[in-house]
């Protein structure tokens, strides 16, 4: 239950590098993203630990850039789809944080493997009172064609929050989707929450 290899550690990292901080005023989507990416790349190449892959010191870097600012429920509803109308509430609460948990430690093993990655955001065009935004980018690496990325906002009373992002124009959210039906056909709900948590154990 995982997306596509070959773009995922690039997905994991700018969801890493995307995660909003807390500033006095209120920035569109995109200059949130382009400017705490910018702090976060400084924070890796500052701290030597954290070049050199420590799995701790990245958790940490995740826990306190990614999770605050993530809406991992919106995420979770729309991985599960329509198995999320038939979930209990505490099914939902199981469901949302094995999800969380599962998506932290793919950021944090992606975050180890960054390596002078340059993004370049495209510019975009803001709506007065927009509660829903696209920010568009490109990471460009050496000797390969530059990835493109989307990311899914919504405004809400915390702020912007990242429920989606789309790597080639493939959403993460609709690739777990598709597992994720196919162990709730199989084992239902209670399946899918154990099928979860023993990859997060693994």
């Amino acid at each position: 239950m995982s997306a596509p290899s070959k773009w995922l550690p690039s997905l994991a990292l700018l969801f890493a590098l995307a995660a909003p901080a807390a500033f006095a005023q209120d920035p569109a989507p995109d200059a949130l993203v382009k400017r705490v990416s910018e702090d976060v790349v400084r924070e890796l190449k500052r701290d030597p630990a954290l070049q050199a892959g420590n799995p701790a010191k990245i958790r940490a870097l995740v826990e306190s850039r990614v999770l605050p600012y993530f809406d991992f429920e919106r995420a979770t509803q729309g991985a599960v789809g329509a198995g999320w109308r038939r979930a209990t509430p505490e099914q939902r609460e199981r469901l949302v944080a094995e999800f969380k948990t599962l998506l932290v430690r793919t950021y944090s093993g992606a975050l180890a493997s960054y390596r002078d990655q340059a993004i370049e955001y495209l510019p975009r065009r803001a709506h007065p009172g927009e509660t829903e935004a696209t920010v568009r980018s490109r990471i460009r690496q050496s000797g390969a064609e530059p990835i493109a990325i989307e990311y899914d906002l919504a405004k809400g009373d915390e702020g912007w929050k990242v429920y989606d992002v789309r790597i080639l124009g493939v959403s993460l959210v609709a690739n777990y989707r598709t597992t994720f039906a196919e162990e709730i056909r199989n084992h239902g709900i209670d399946g899918l929450i154990e099928r979860l948590a023993e990859r997060n154990k693994s």
